[in-house]
């Protein structure tokens, strides 16, 4: 029942223009595009002739397609990104080489019952923060969120493992790197008994329903394994299940009872 319920909020339409799959909110008349920013009328009937649509918009797309229009990511592999797997960076990544840098990742999961409030707000503040308290240029900063226009920088599964990479390629000693989450978070079982309580953690990006979540031995090995010596990393992660998500040999054990001053 909780399925149909969740079917019913939103709608699948195309893109008039590129012929790509739209989700309209409920009650919506027109809905824009993210990759081709063309706004596309919503049909109060059933969608029967999506086939067609595709095939329109995609000889649309041949005939007055540009060429800086953006093209959507690469698709998202199942399984677990390793240390020495070939990559390409997105050439929209900031290729800043400074001694700073950082990655701030937002997800709202919009038009899902897992849609959260004010995660891309604090995305804003935090590049905020580090641009006017402690420095970081720019162009030292990267941020997915599901705003923005670029599709290499929406928060799916393949972006975020990317952009893991771009944080900590070329790191050396003095450098001080940031990784700012604010999403959703869970366990899964363990696997390959790596963990005292039998559970993995993990971070779910904008697409983990269908492309899966990001387990903490895969952000280990991207962004904590690769540091040297002099290089320091801060995460700071807002989601549940967060306090080992980068599978640190370490444990912290936080006294239960605090104590409140109240002020008169």
């Amino acid at each position: 029942m909780s399925f149909m319920a969740s079917s019913r909020q939103t709608r699948t339409t195309w893109c008039s223009r590129c012929g790509a799959s739209i989700s309209a909110p409920p009650g919506a008349r027109s809905v824009r595009c993210a990759l081709c920013h063309t706004t596309t009328r919503v049909e109060r009937r059933p969608q029967h002739n999506g086939g067609l649509h595709q095939a329109v918009g995609f000889i649309k797309g041949l005939l007055f397609g540009s060429p800086s229009q953006p093209q959507p990511p690469p698709p998202a592999s199942s399984g677990s990104m390793r240390a020495g797997d070939p990559y390409r960076l997105p050439a929209s990544y900031p290729r800043a080489r400074g001694k700073k840098r950082a990655l701030l990742v937002g997800i709202s999961y919009s038009f899902t019952k897992y849609e959260l409030k004010g995660t891309v707000n604090d995305v804003n503040c935090m590049a905020y923060l580090l641009r006017q308290r402690f420095g970081f240029p720019g162009d030292s900063i990267l941020a997915l969120t599901q705003e923005e226009k670029d599709p290499y920088r929406w928060p799916t599964k393949e972006n975020i493992r990317l952009a893991m990479r771009w944080l900590v390629e070329g790191c050396t000693s003095g450098d001080s790197l940031v990784f700012h989450f604010s999403g959703h978070g869970v366990q899964k079982l363990d696997n390959n008994g790596d963990e005292v309580d039998g559970y993995d953690e993990a971070l779910c990006p904008q697409d983990f329903e269908d492309r899966g979540v990001i387990l903490d031995d895969e952000i280990n090995e991207t962004i904590v394994r690769p540091l040297g010596a002099g290089v320091k990393l801060h995460a700071i992660i807002d989601t549940c299940h967060s306090g080992t998500i980068l599978d640190l040999p370490y444990l912290c054990r936080i006294s239960r009872c605090v104590h409140h001053l109240i002020y008169s």
